[in-house]
């Protein structure tokens, strides 16, 4: 029912999460974009900007042996979650037109980042799930 994503491409998966993560450093030009921080300070502080580099690391950091961590996929799917949700009250709040106005790369980033968090959150529950179903985990 649930293993129809084989394991390497799970191994994958944990990295491509974290690589999509790192990309916070391009599109904040290595923390210098302030708009990206002065549209939602809470969240988007240059410090969250840093937290979500090294969530990105501790999904690579487990990539290879994810089957041996089934709890903390579990959190990784929690913290997707939130981000997801945080990112959809934003976006029905804010005008993404008015963050475009002020940087180019800070509009892609509020338009795309929690697009990438709903489909991670996705991936890491799948991941979670199949691993507590597995009998031999």
């Amino acid at each position: 029912m649930l293993g129809t994503l084989k394991n390497a491409k799970i191994t994958k998966g944990f990295v491509l999460a974290g690589l999509f993560n790192m990309t916070v450093l391009v599109f904040s030009r290595f923390f210098t974009n302030p708009v990206i921080p002065e549209s939602d300070p809470v969240v988007m502080s240059n410090f969250g900007l840093v937290m979500i580099v090294v969530w990105g690391l501790a999904y690579i950091s487990v990539a290879k042996n994810y089957h041996a961590v089934k709890w903390l996929v579990a959190v990784f799917a929690v913290e997707k979650l939130i981000y997801g949700i945080v990112w959809t009250k934003w976006i029905l709040k804010h005008e993404l037109s008015a963050v475009y106005a002020k940087d180019t790369m800070a509009g892609i980033f509020y338009t795309i980042y929690g697009l990438n968090d709903w489909v991670f959150f996705i991936f890491f529950s799948y991941v979670f799930l199949r691993l507590l179903l597995d009998k031999n985990s």
